[in-house]
C-alpha cells in the first residue's frame, strides 16, 4: 500500500462563510455540487457517483466553519477530507480551504478533482 500525502488546496469564494457552509455542510448541499447525490444515516454520508457509492462519516464539523470526513475504504490510515472556512482578517476575503490525502503519484489528480468540483460549486452559487 503506498503511503498517502496530505494536499491543501485554497479556493477563495465571493460568498458569506454561512452560506458557503450550507453547500458542504449538508447533504442536499453536497449533493448540488458535490456528487450527484448524498445520503446522509446518522454521521454517516453515502456519496454517489455514476451508480458508485463512496461512503464517509463526518468525524467532526463546526457550523458556518469546517466539516471532515473520513471515507470508510480508508479506515486503516490517518487520511480524510475536510472542507474549511477560512476568513481574512483585514479583508473579510472568503476562502474555502481543501484538506485531502492522496498518493503521490496522484496528487496533481487530486488538484485537479477539487478544481472541477469547486468550478462546480462557483458556478451553482454564482460566485
Amino acid at each position: 500500500m503506498n503511503e498517502k500525502v496530505k494536499v491543501e488546496i485554497e479556493f477563495p469564494i465571493h460568498a458569506s462563510p454561512k452560506m458557503l457552509f450550507q453547500y458542504f455542510g449538508t447533504a442536499s448541499g453536497l449533493s448540488e455540487w458535490f456528487a450527484d447525490n448524498v445520503n446522509l444515516r446518522g454521521k454517516v454520508f453515502t456519496f454517489i457517483w455514476d451508480g458508485a457509492e463512496e461512503e464517509a462519516k463526518m468525524i467532526s464539523k463546526k457550523l458556518d466553519h469546517q466539516i471532515k470526513f473520513k471515507w470508510l475504504e480508508s479506515e486503516e490510515d490517518d487520511s480524510y477530507f475536510e472542507f474549511r472556512i477560512q476568513v481574512d482578517e483585514l479583508t473579510k476575503d472568503v476562502s474555502l480551504m481543501i484538506t485531502d490525502f492522496a498518493e503521490e503519484t496522484e496528487i496533481e489528480e487530486s488538484k485537479m478533482f477539487w478544481k472541477n468540483q469547486i468550478s462546480e460549486l462557483k458556478y451553482r452559487i454564482g460566485a
